[in-house]
């Protein structure tokens, strides 16, 4: 295949280059640095906490006995393979790419897509806002990650606009094909509904659409090998497949197939997209999913116990609020729930307003006096929990 898209490239010379690599301050150097600005992000990504707990974070499955049913972290490696195996089709910016790619479900909740619908619903009647996994991780790699400088001093990860735009931007549940790149640089932190803005970079389109890929067809597998779907849905979805890709299906079968289609199909003139027949095939794929993996009661039915923990710490958290008091309210609640409420008072400690650890350089984020703010400091500490943290939270909680 011909690099069709390598002219458009987000490398120098390209004339939104300086924009794409500019951050927020400057980043601090070191003297024969080999790496460029899209790997220094991608390094600090896998160096990020949020990064290594995504490994105990659920993809579609909770708390999978098996350990060849995909996780959060699989998920993310998953789209940075793809995304480079269509970035090097097309002849984009591999770093770039691969550093979206890794960091694209930084902020993502423990539980999965359920675990984000009740941290939203919290949000939206504590806070007036609302939650959604890309903007927090946005959030996350601007003010919550924190890595130590080469003066040992912490700061928060301080990324490139193009990075930082591909993290909000992704959405791999938009449904809309032919992506091109905006030509605008905006203030990220006027997006306010997901998968509505184009990335900025035709790499960041690339991983959103690689987003949508990885899923689909891992999804189908773990769901056939944890025996979700019977013989009469995997004879349906066979008959459903083969009509694109021959009479025999595996996730390597349709990620090829929904790869070298979409390599072939993209261009300057049509943006990043699949054919027709292919967009037609990969919407009743995910159909499919929905109705026959996503939505059947033995997927479901632990999504009550998911609201129960989320809400429960919440709760507990949030009763602690005394105005300018609860700092000290909180050191005191330390003495009934000794491990969840010390790893709550040191957390906040980070990133509240007033005395501060010396070495830390980020801004405070939260003013634990304003009770909206307070609420948005549980939110943000219960959305970067793995799923089991989350339970051992609970479990300290109901115990005596």
């Amino acid at each position: 295949m011909s690099k069709v898209l390598e002219r458009c490239a987000m490398t120098e010379g390209n004339p939104k280059w300086e924009d794409a690599v500019s951050r927020v301050r400057p980043l601090y150097t070191r003297q024969n640095e080999t790496r460029t600005p899209f790997f220094r992000d991608y390094t600090r990504i896998i160096h990020s906490s949020a990064f290594r707990r995504l490994k105990h974070k659920t993809q579609a499955f909770f708390s999978p006995q098996s350990d060849h049913i995909c996780t959060r972290i699989e998920h993310v490696l998953h789209v940075e393979s793809i995304s480079t195996a269509i970035s090097n089709s097309l002849g984009l910016n591999g770093e770039l790419v691969r550093a979206i790619a890794i960091g694209h479900d930084l902020g993502h909740s423990p539980f999965g897509h359920k675990g984000e619908k009740v941290i939203d619903a919290i949000s939206r009647a504590e806070t007036g806002e609302s939650f959604w996994h890309e903007k927090n991780s946005l959030f996350f790699v601007d003010c919550i990650e924190l890595l130590e400088n080469s003066e040992r001093k912490r700061q928060n990860l301080n990324l490139t606009y193009a990075v930082r735009d591909g993290l909000i931007c992704h959405c791999g549940e938009s449904v809309r094909n032919h992506l091109f790149p905006r030509e605008d640089k905006i203030d990220l932190s006027s997006i306010s509904v997901p998968g509505k803005v184009d990335p900025f970079t035709y790499e960041g389109c690339v991983v959103r659409m690689a987003d949508r890929i990885s899923y689909v067809g891992r999804d189908i597998e773990d769901a056939v090998s944890l025996g979700i779907l019977g013989a009469d849905k995997l004879a349906e979805l066979t008959e459903l497949v083969g009509r694109f890709t021959g009479n025999k299906i595996n996730n390597t079968i349709i990620i090829n197939y929904l790869i070298q289609d979409l390599c072939l199909s993209s261009s300057p003139e049509n943006g990043i997209c699949f054919s027709e027949a292919t967009d037609e095939f990969f919407a009743m794929l995910r159909k499919f999913n929905y109705e026959n993996i996503y939505r059947v009661p033995r997927v479901t039915r632990a999504d009550a116990y998911f609201e129960l923990i989320i809400r429960s710490i919440f709760d507990l958290l949030y009763s602690v609020y005394d105005g300018d008091n609860t700092m000290r309210r909180l050191a005191e609640f330390t003495g009934d729930y000794p491990q969840f409420g010390k790893a709550f008072l040191d957390w906040l400690d980070c990133y509240r307003t007033g005395p501060r650890a010396d070495n830390l350089l980020n801004p405070p984020v939260f003013d634990p006096a304003i009770k909206q703010d307070y609420a948005r400091a549980i939110l943000s500490y219960i959305a970067g929990m793995s799923d089991k943290y989350a339970i051992d939270s609970y479990n300290e909680i109901i115990s005596f």
